[in-house]
């Protein structure tokens, strides 16, 4: 493995997914049936197996969180709640063939953790790979790579991130997680929300059409509901390739929930139907930090804070647990300075950290477009799929309310705070709209670019999930083609939007920029989907700007 840490000194359905309905499901939980039926013959023979793969993530100057879920007998199906408690143990390597072991333990699983583990390895050596396995009843688990973060006082040359976003499992097959486990020079990966989706089987898939069927096939409510969709995606082979291959970071945005969340409901959930909200928002929570290799942090969300040594720190962000419910478009509240989308304990976080960083790059990680965007004069075929895609009504409009657009407040705040304080190379790593996008963040849309820039953004599109031309049901690069001009003339600091493409972006840090490398994939329902550089854009340091740039790094 080639070290992509380097001193100085030494020299990457037919419902839209903004739905606007809201849809009963039946609770009832359907366990395990079809993953039953997909397990291992090892796993009917009594013997321990280790049949979601093993990750690791959060990476730490000098540690790592290391995860896995046992299936110890047969019965003990996730969300079954059934299944003996299990000792398993863990061990760290300097090397893939485990002769020079510098860490071991154990954990206990449980029914009650659904029987995943997690151990939270300290003690080890900065900006270093290491290979990591897992045991349990004579059984071993898979190797995996994994890195930890260089020292916080390190001058690094360069680091370089997967970034992916949006991975519906109906839609299609996880290619993206493939070619990012195929690089060689990835030091970890952001997947920015989205990791999974509630929906009951064929309400949201490729264009109308199940690709392959996830479980349970109900929308998930309960807690028991929420493991097995978790479970059902880590058995994906893509997946599991990829969490082999590199730590990675995560976020959640609103489907590890409901369609558009928020503190106290969401679109996609029926108060009473389908239970209380607090409790579907509980359970939703105990399953993602259950089968997430995930840190809880402060107040039990995910927003928390990484650092890369001197060159970046990361500052992740959870939009769904403070903010207020989405506001009307048109109505005129987004400009309500009492509504909030980080809550005014995490914008103070956000901020402090931000105004105390020493690092070259501060990166936020952004599950919604910080960015302005007004709609323009689109026409009215191509309007009206947009605001489904959006979740804004369909006879014209102005925002989409569920990004930053529709908490202008908290916007203005943050931005001026970069501003005020001369906080410069803040770039936003964003997902949620299914769409590529190169954005400058202006202090004020309406009169740049005259008016400064106060930070950037890259927007990646999404692994499956459905963007516009799925929506319109017209072959590739069509709407984009038409719709891209007209969204960039109304929005000036809009460098570069595809609205039609699947894929993933590989980001690139060095002292001199900030560069993503735009990738899409031949096709989504194809398991073996080819994948190909579409474009780059990078923010060089100092300019808070975009522009394009040539070659991918």
């Amino acid at each position: 493995m080639t070290s992509r840490y380097r001193s100085s000194a030494s020299a990457n359905s037919p419902s839209p997914r903004r739905r606007t309905v809201v849809k009963a499901a039946a609770a009832t939980a359907v366990l395990g049936v079809p993953l039953a039926a997909a397990l291992p013959a090892r796993a009917t023979t009594g013997a321990p197996a280790f049949l979601h793969g093993i990750a690791s993530g959060d990476p730490l100057p000098g540690g790592i969180l290391l995860w896995t879920r046992v299936t110890p007998t047969p019965e003990a199906l996730p969300g079954s709640g059934l299944g003996p408690d299990t000792e398993v143990s863990w061990a760290i390597a300097r090397d893939k063939a485990f002769t020079n072991i510098v860490a071991k333990g154990s954990v206990t699983a449980t029914a009650a953790s659904d029987h995943t583990v997690k151990a939270d390895v300290r003690g080890l050596e900065p900006a270093t790979d290491y290979w990591f396995r897992f045991s349990a009843g004579g059984t071993d688990s898979p190797v995996a790579r994994t890195r930890t973060a260089p020292a916080a006082d390190a001058a690094v040359s360069g680091l370089r991130f997967g970034v992916v976003t949006c991975a519906n499992w109906e839609a299609g097959y996880f290619s993206a997680y493939r070619h990012l486990a195929a690089r060689a020079d990835l030091d970890a990966w952001l997947h920015l929300g989205d990791y999974i989706y509630e929906y009951k089987s064929g309400e949201y898939a490729a264009r109308g059409k199940v690709v392959r069927p996830h479980s349970p096939t109900n929308e998930i409510i309960t807690l028991a509901d929420y493991r097995v969709r978790h479970a059902r995606y880590k058995t994906d082979p893509d997946l599991q390739a990829l969490h082999a291959k590199a730590p990675v970071i995560a976020i959640w945005d609103d489907h590890e929930f409901a369609d558009n969340a928020w503190s106290g409901g969401a679109v996609n959930h029926t108060e009473g139907a389908e239970g209380t909200w607090t409790a579907r928002k509980a359970a939703a929570k105990q399953a993602y930090f259950e089968w997430m290799p995930v840190r809880p942090a402060i107040a039990g969300t995910t927003y928390r804070r990484l650092r890369f040594g001197k060159l970046a720190d990361l500052s992740l962000l959870d939009l769904r647990s403070f903010r207020s419910q989405q506001a009307s478009a048109g109505s005129g509240s987004v400009d309500d300075p009492n509504r909030t989308i980080t809550g005014r304990a995490q914008l103070d976080w956000l901020k402090a950290g931000l105004a105390a960083s020493d690092t070259t790059w501060r990166l936020v990680g952004n599950s919604v477009m910080i960015a302005p965007f007004v709609i323009g004069s689109l026409s009215a075929d191509l309007l009206k799929p947009l605001a489904k895609l959006l979740g804004l009504p369909q006879a014209g409009i102005a925002v989409n309310t569920d990004q930053w657009d529709g908490y202008t407040e908290d916007r203005r705040e943050l931005l001026a705070h970069l501003r005020n304080n001369a906080i410069t190379n803040t770039v936003f790593l964003t997902g949620d709209i299914h769409m590529s996008w190169a954005n400058d963040v202006p202090v004020d849309a309406g009169t740049y670019p005259l008016s400064p820039s106060a930070a950037t953004e890259f927007v990646i599109t999404s692994v499956t999930s459905d963007n516009l031309d799925d929506i319109v049901k017209v072959p590739e690069g069509t709407v984009s083609a038409v719709a891209a001009p007209l969204i960039r003339a109304a929005n000036r600091h809009v460098h570069w939007v595809d609205t039609d493409r699947h894929g993933y972006g590989v980001l690139d840090i060095t002292p001199e920029h900030a560069q993503m490398d735009y990738y899409v994939l031949s096709d989504r329902t194809d398991a073996n989907a080819r994948s190909s550089w579409e474009r780059s854009y990078r923010t060089r340091s100092g300019t808070q700007r975009v522009e394009r740039t040539y070659d991918p790094v």
